[in-house]
């Protein structure tokens, strides 16, 4: 993780809903070791990306990395009674995320990292905390040349 500072959170908040709430469901007896990592939000989408290049050598460790959020959450917009369908800009940046996950280049040109560029991408993710770990992921695969799966891809709920 070098030169990244990694500090350790002696408040012991516990898990975060995104972790407990995916781990529970895929280890329902919590017999698993568990390291759950904060999203730096201050941070440029491109740092994420980086930091999952470097997460991705845990692998060959035996280190499962699983990153939670959502492709669109934008909690002000939901429609609680009624209809529920999507968006149109909800829509366009959910297809945009899916066609531009086994896009190849340069970081800092990547689609996904240059999210808030989208039309949808702002109003999909008013605070990015929900987005950034999708990054995380596609940096550790990009690292591992590999590539997301469909199935893979469904399972983050776009």
């Amino acid at each position: 993780m070098a030169p990244v500072p990694v500090a350790l959170d002696k408040e012991a908040w516990g898990f975060d809903h995104g972790s407990w709430g995916v781990l529970i469901k895929m280890y329902p007896n919590a017999d698993i070791p568990m390291v759950q990592l904060s999203v730096d939000s201050t941070k440029p989408a491109a740092w994420h990306f980086e930091m999952g290049r470097k997460l991705a050598t845990l692998r060959d460790e035996g280190v499962m990395l699983v990153a939670s959020g959502n492709v669109v959450h934008n909690l002000r917009t939901v429609r609680w009674h009624g209809d529920n369908i999507p968006y149109p800009w909800a829509a366009s940046f959910n297809d945009f995320v899916k066609a531009n996950l086994t896009w190849q280049g340069p970081v800092e040109q990547h689609p996904l990292v240059n999210y808030l560029q989208h039309e949808g991408g702002a109003l999909s993710n008013p605070t990015p905390e929900h987005f950034l770990p999708l990054l995380y992921v596609l940096g550790a695969w990009t690292a591992r040349n590999l590539s997301p799966s469909r199935s893979t891809v469904l399972r983050w709920a776009v």
